[in-house]
């Protein structure tokens, strides 16, 4: 079957600029409300989030965090995790850029554990996306959280690559 030309004047939005942000949150009602408290504490709270996969455009710059309007559809790679009293948790994102130029990925994991953990498992799925795609990666970054969560609590950690117009 033949393909189609794409029509003209065709808009597919492209991020040109993105910022990383990381939060926590503990209540005793429930684990909902800790991740509520986790995303207002990472700036995201008031923001409608729509999950994306994790490339990063090419001439995609990173920014500080930037206050976000109430409502907002707001595209972001985000790592959550969740748990119960007594636990130890984290969540967060690696992100790095090509060699060639040509943009860079980002990776999110979470898991009942350290951060130093949490690490050493984003730097390996770095190392694999990379290897998938047969580039190099230049220098890996990390935002990640841990929460011991204390007794009778809920807690959550999230961390996010927020992408921007």
């Amino acid at each position: 079957m033949p393909r189609r030309p794409e029509p003209s004047g065709t808009l597919i939005p492209v991020p040109t600029r993105f910022f990383v942000t990381s939060g926590k949150g503990i209540n005793k009602t429930s684990e909902l409300n800790a991740f509520d408290l986790a995303l207002l504490q990472a700036g995201i709270g008031e923001q409608n989030l729509v999950s994306v996969s994790s490339i990063l455009p090419t001439g995609a710059r990173q920014v500080d965090r930037l206050p976000l309007p109430r409502g907002a559809i707001t595209h972001c790679v985000l790592a959550r995790h969740g748990g119960g009293e007594g636990e130890v948790i984290s969540a967060g994102i690696a992100y790095g850029f090509r060699n060639d130029d040509k943009g860079g990925y980002v990776a999110e994991g979470h898991l009942h554990g350290t951060q130093k953990s949490l690490k050493e498992f984003l730097k390996w799925r770095m190392e694999e996306i990379a290897h998938f795609r047969g580039v190099e990666l230049r220098r890996i970054h990390y935002r990640t959280e841990e929460l011991v969560i204390p007794m009778d609590h809920y807690g959550v950690c999230v961390s996010a690559c927020v992408f921007l117009p």
